[in-house]
């Protein structure tokens, strides 16, 4: 799906992955579920491009509904795949998350533990190498994507702007769909390491102009930055357990 001037998304509401797509190639955007790689196809064929055009993958974390078809990528057609130094043991599966679940309700709960189970999210491969990133760099990828450290639902969690983009893709350092609640608009994300180091690094975002604010779950956020960044605050003051 089209979303602006070199931007893409496949995936939806519950998972997505987004696709940097330029002249000079494609940049991919966190990894999804296995059962994304034909969505992922799917797309570049539409888009009369094809894997060999991809030259990187960037995480925004190491957790496995973000590691999908990365090793793949990596493996079968030597894509660099890019994760911040202190997510890589957690995308190596050396490390775990430590996060609890929180507030859950069945129905949303069941569609995302489903969903997450029909596109391959019980069969996690873990990435066996990686290139580490850290906080201000710059990318040499289509569309030079800017590392943004967000540290909190995980210790290695980034933002990455894209100027040529218009879109700052967060992964779960915030969500617009709770998976486990089905609530709706800008909030905290489930599964965080540590919910107040995670609030106090939204601060990263508020300086940022982009058009597009796109996390790994939920829609796509077109409504600025700083209001996003405000309707979470708020969202987690008034529900801590939303945290």
């Amino acid at each position: 799906m089209k979303l602006g001037n070199h931007l893409h998304r496949i995936g939806n509401d519950i998972v997505a992955v987004h696709l940097i797509v330029t002249d000079e190639g494609i940049t991919v955007i966190d990894a999804g579920l296995a059962g994304h790689w034909r969505e992922l196809t799917a797309e570049l064929a539409a888009l009369g491009r094809s894997v060999s055009d991809i030259r990187g993958v960037v995480l925004t974390h190491g957790d496995t509904d973000h590691l999908g078809f990365a090793e793949r990528l990596r493996r079968d057609h030597n894509i660099p795949v890019y994760v911040h130094r202190a997510d890589a043991a957690r995308s190596r599966g050396e490390t775990k998350p430590k996060a609890s679940w929180g507030p859950m309700k069945l129905g949303a709960t069941a569609r995302f533990l489903g969903y997450a189970a029909r596109k391959g999210g019980l069969r996690t491969t873990y990435l066996t190498e990686v290139t580490e990133v850290a906080d201000s760099d710059i990318l040499d990828l289509p569309g030079a994507p800017h590392i943004i450290g967000m540290p909190g639902h995980s210790p290695g969690s980034i933002a990455i702007h894209v100027p040529a983009a218009d879109a700052v893709f967060a992964g779960d350092a915030l969500t617009t769909r709770h998976v486990l609640t089905g609530r709706r608009g800008p909030q905290p994300a489930p599964f965080t390491d540590d919910p107040e180091q995670a609030l106090a690094s939204l601060s990263r975002l508020t300086h940022l102009e982009a058009t597009w604010l796109l996390p790994g779950h939920g829609t796509p956020w077109n409504g600025g930055i700083d209001e996003a960044v405000r309707q979470i605050r708020a969202a987690a003051a008034t529900d801590p357990k939303a945290r």
